[in-house]
């Protein structure tokens, strides 16, 4: 792969990782302390466990991303599933910030030349790029989740986090006149 694709490469999927941990950030702000643990039936995932998972996915993928299988010997997804009665919103987003800085730090670390390597996930060959599209489809799916869920949590209290509805008119003269971003 050309140097120049992958380093463009490289800065898109930090892009896209940015917006997706934005919006997901977006939504836990709108919820009070009790909401991250609400699960609305018993085969549900709360926005605590969904956090807790996506952390432990994190740490298992980004540790020694370059060097060591992408799922740890140590990582216990089951228990990523389970939250103790004790736990606080403080930490839950502690978990976030955590697994969020190691996608975050492998990614930085990576030159283009890493693009195109080797690395194992469960044994399964993927070249760096392939490992890293698997979790940019795995982790928006989790951040919609959490963006869908605030939603309904958050009910007419909720504050839109891209363009609210009936007026994209609007916002696209925004855009068009250099007033707004394009998100």
């Amino acid at each position: 792969m050309n140097d120049d694709i992958a380093a463009h490469y490289l800065s898109e999927i930090r892009r896209q990782f940015t917006g997706h941990k934005r919006l997901a950030e977006g939504a836990m702000a709108q919820l009070k302390d009790e909401e991250f643990f609400i699960a609305l039936d018993p085969e549900s995932n709360s926005i605590a466990i969904l956090v807790k998972h996506l952390a432990g996915n994190m740490r298992s993928r980004f540790t020694d991303f370059l060097t060591t299988d992408g799922e740890k010997p140590n990582r216990n997804r089951d228990q990523e599933f389970e939250i103790n009665a004790a736990t606080t919103r403080a930490d839950v987003m502690r978990w976030w910030e955590e697994g969020w800085a190691r996608v975050f730090a492998a990614i930085e670390s990576l030159k283009p030349e890493d693009v195109m390597r080797t690395i194992t996930i469960r044994g399964e060959p993927h070249s760096v790029m392939q490992a890293i599209n698997r979790q940019l489809a795995h982790y928006p799916y989790h951040c919609g989740q959490i963006v869908f869920f605030a939603k309904h949590l958050a009910h007419q209290d909720w504050r839109c986090l891209s363009v609210p509805r009936g007026h994209s008119r609007e916002f696209n003269r925004q855009v068009a006149m250099g007033e707004a971003s394009q998100r």
